[in-house]
């Protein structure tokens, strides 16, 4: 096997000491520009690469963060992956995802490995199932940054990056009542998450502000899914039938769309919309109406929050709370004037 370069063999071949060859490749300012332009040139020639884990060990520091998401199947958060890397990067940290896929076991392993791989913080957005966050304490306790986004919980005094989603919900069923729907029915989770109960709080005020009553058998507790919006579909279809359905994310209204062509209740002759404005909303047909929860600003906020978290020697010394607006996309599924 051939032998791993290092800066002794550097060293050796310009004929300087293994000192000046490690401040050069660290930039140290005292030493000259000829001398780090050598140094660097012979690193290349000899196809050296650094030891990062010795660096580590030496600095305390990785420069790896940790990600936790409940699927990079989504686009939402694929996106603010996207983001949060393109945020730290010239920083000098890379990130390490782990996906939950919504599941509370997976999550806890994941908090576990990250932190076993020495990263220097983690920011997560929770699973559907997890209630009881005290797996996150050790990274509090290790005195790293620990960033909720999205999907939180008030349990835990770390900062946040969220949506306002009461106000999701609102202006999702406004939108639907504005454009003349009057019986509107909700699909979304069973799992007791903030962000999806507060969207239901949303859609209640909205009719209730609207006069329009509230109908226990217009909402459906169940999955987030294509399969759960084609099967709650099916069954708000058979009994007290709406005009509008709101999904409780884009994945479940595409489900809802699929059920209502199979039944010849093409949108917007039954108004749709779903959360997250998904890279697919715009491309099927009828394309879909949703909510833009802005995962881009979600993600540079996330690496603007940890940057400032590891300037302080307390991170958790300042608490931010970040909330940003949704704002609606209106596309072809509740737009009246295509039916």
């Amino acid at each position: 096997m051939k032998k791993k370069t290092t800066i002794y063999d550097i060293a050796k071949e310009l004929n300087i000491t293994v000192s000046t060859v490690s401040r050069a490749l660290s930039g140290f300012p005292a030493i000259s520009d000829t001398t780090r332009k050598a140094v660097v040139e012979m690193a290349k020639k000899l196809n050296y690469s650094p030891n990062k884990l010795a660096s580590a060990l030496k600095s305390g520091k990785t420069h790896i963060i940790g990600v936790i998401v409940p699927s990079v199947q989504a686009h939402f958060f694929a996106s603010i992956i996207h983001c949060i890397e393109d945020g730290l990067k010239d920083s000098g940290y890379r990130v390490i995802i782990y996906q939950s896929n919504e599941s509370v076991e997976n999550e806890i392993n994941g908090v576990r490995t990250l932190l076993e791989a020495q990263v220097d913080g983690i920011m997560a957005s929770l699973s559907l199932e997890t209630e009881d966050v005290s797996h996150f304490a050790e990274i509090i306790k290790q005195n790293k940054p620990l960033i909720l986004f999205d999907r939180v919980n008030v349990d835990l005094k770390v900062p946040t990056i969220t949506l306002d989603d009461f106000r999701a919900g609102y202006i999702a069923t406004k939108h639907l009542i504005d454009k003349g729907y009057k019986k509107i029915a909700f699909i979304t989770t069973a799992h007791q998450v903030k962000i999806f109960n507060a969207r239901l709080d949303g859609y209640k005020k909205a009719l209730s502000d609207h006069n329009l009553p509230v109908l226990e058998e217009h909402i459906l507790l169940g999955g987030l899914s294509i399969k759960d919006g084609q099967f709650g579909a099916g069954k708000l279809m058979r009994s007290n039938k709406p005009d509008a359905i709101i999904g409780g994310d884009d994945f479940t209204a595409l489900g809802v769309i699929q059920k209502l062509k199979e039944i010849g209740e093409t949108p917007p002759e039954i108004g749709v919309i779903g959360f997250a404005n998904e890279a697919f909303a715009a491309y099927i047909t009828p394309n879909l109406s949703t909510i833009d929860q802005h995962a881009p600003q979600m993600g540079m906020e996330c690496a603007k929050m940890f940057l400032k978290m590891i300037s302080q020697e307390n991170p958790y010394a300042n608490m931010e709370h970040v909330v940003l607006q949704a704002e609606v996309v209106e596309r072809e599924s509740t737009n009246k004037k295509c039916s």
